[in-house]
């Protein structure tokens, strides 16, 4: 579907292509173009170009020559400095916010992502992963700080390149849902040395299973951690 070229097109443009670096559609380190956008997403050069270069702003996409823009790279490393980063940030966020976040949506948002079956369709998978990333930048988005807003949302971009990973290989989401039960109780009764704790409890206990996801399945000898083929 070929859509106009306004602000909420692009918008959604972005998205989907955003959606395609996390599901490996575009896949890490695979070469992208204007051209090969355009053909993809039936987009105008125009707009591919646009998302393009706020893609590389962003490091999503990497320039490796003035010819030659790549898909970021999806590494052992880029999984260890994201949860790194995230456990310095996150459990701080959500104490400082956990007094000013409408509770109702905290647990409609939370409920929204606890999913315990098996996860074997894609687009369940993506929109999983599309609400815990809406409920770690709806609690950021209660402090009003710009800059916080646009290092969360690019740090939750590369957690869903991350936890897609663990969801195709192990069809389920990394999550504790006895520290989310907790974290929600911690919250509710503003407890911030507790929400603290649960936060970073979900985190480490997240980093631990992905990171054992990817030793199992021997990723961690390759430079970019793909999706493992499916047996035949």
């Amino acid at each position: 579907m070929t859509m106009t070229q306004n602000g909420s097109d692009n918008a959604a443009v972005y998205e989907e292509i955003m959606d395609a670096i996390v599901t490996q559609r575009l896949a890490p380190s695979q070469k992208v173009s204007e051209n090969i956008l355009t053909e993809m997403f039936d987009i105008s050069r125009t707009t591919a170009r646009n998302i393009m270069e706020q893609l590389t702003a962003q490091q999503f996409l990497v320039s490796i020559s003035p010819r030659v823009t790549r898909v970021a790279p999806l590494t052992l490393l880029d999984v260890k400095q994201n949860f790194a980063m995230r456990k310095m940030l996150q459990p701080n966020i959500f104490a400082m916010a956990a007094s000013q976040v409408d509770f109702d949506e905290f647990v409609r948002l939370n409920d929204a992502l606890s999913y315990k079956g098996p996860i074997t369709d894609e687009q369940k998978a993506l929109k999983l992963l599309k609400a815990n990333k809406q409920f770690n930048v709806y609690v950021t988005q209660q402090l009003k700080y710009p800059l916080l807003m646009h290092w969360i949302s690019q740090l939750e971009d590369t957690t869903m390149r991350i936890y897609w990973l663990y969801a195709k290989m192990k069809r389920i989401l990394p999550f504790t849902w006895e520290h989310q039960r907790e974290l929600l109780d911690a919250v509710k009764h503003d407890r911030s040395d507790d929400v603290r704790e649960q936060t970073h409890k979900i985190l480490a206990v997240c980093e631990e299973r992905v990171l054992d996801a990817i030793f199992v399945h021997d990723h961690l000898y390759a430079q970019d951690l793909r999706v493992p083929a499916q047996p035949a």
